[in-house]
């Protein structure tokens, strides 16, 4: 096998909760480029169904989910549509996330209402969906992969009133390095992506303000902000058979931010 196969997934299937997001659409086009099946699974069924023409457009197979996996029933059945429509699920890619910037309370009047949303949004979407795709594993015999897209507010605070996202993510990095330790008797790998700011319709508001932009900027040693693009080279590592010796691990992607901390 020549080494750059490695990185191949054909043959495997992948769903991602958040895969009709920005962030999620992107990795899902990557998947596909190396050969993977996926399955997108959103909130909006129509902007799933964009994103799984994407995938398609990208020469693989996409399969769109309408779910909302805050929900236990929900999340069940996402994974098991998966399986009626392919047979098996090889790995998962929890993409949904984010809600920060809209919820900004100082750390001692942080109202539980919003601090439930965050988690809800960061860790019960992660929680649900994860736990249905490793039990089809586990069932399968096959090992699979786990992947969660994080943050880098999971390592690093901010004086910004971001306290239930930072906990959120911080549960995500905890999270993966205790999945990676109960499922490895599985031939599970669980590992997470932990970027910086990367640019998306969701803060494109922020992008336009020029002084916001230079201060993220300034702060980046590779001097720019992250594009979803960024993400598909760490996604691809994680998802495929180069990583089958790495396991519990957070892959900080921020343009050497994190160096100058």
């Amino acid at each position: 096998m020549a080494q750059t196969d490695i990185f191949r997934l054909d043959g495997q299937v992948a769903i991602i909760p958040g895969g009709s997001g920005a962030i999620g659409s992107a990795l899902g086009v990557g998947l596909a480029g190396a050969g993977a099946k996926v399955a997108v699974v959103g909130r909006a069924m129509d902007r799933a169904e964009a994103a799984a023409e994407r995938i398609r457009a990208a020469g693989s197979e996409g399969l769109a989910i309408e779910a909302d996996l805050t929900e236990k029933e929900q999340a069940d059945r996402a994974i098991d549509e998966v399986l009626e429509a392919y047979g098996r699920v090889d790995i998962i890619i929890n993409a949904i996330g984010g809600g920060a910037g809209n919820v900004l309370f100082d750390a001692h009047e942080y109202p539980m209402p919003e601090w439930d949303w965050i988690f809800d949004l960061n860790v019960r979407s992660t929680v649900l969906p994860t736990q249905a795709a490793v039990k089809a594993m586990i069932a399968s015999g096959r090992g699979g992969r786990v992947l969660n897209i994080s943050s880098l507010r999971g390592q690093l605070g901010i004086n910004a009133g971001y306290s239930a996202y930072v906990a959120a993510k911080g549960a995500i990095d905890s999270l993966t390095r205790q999945w990676a330790t109960e499922w490895a008797k599985y031939n599970i790998n669980v590992n997470a992506i932990s970027p910086t700011f990367i640019d998306t319709p969701q803060v494109a508001m922020l992008l336009d303000d020029p002084d916001f932009k230079a201060g993220i900027v300034n702060r980046i040693p590779l001097r720019r902000v992250g594009q979803t693009d960024d993400l598909i080279g760490a996604a691809l590592l994680f998802c495929s058979g180069a990583s089958g010796f790495i396991t519990g691990q957070i892959l900080t992607v921020d343009g050497g931010l994190t160096a100058t901390q």
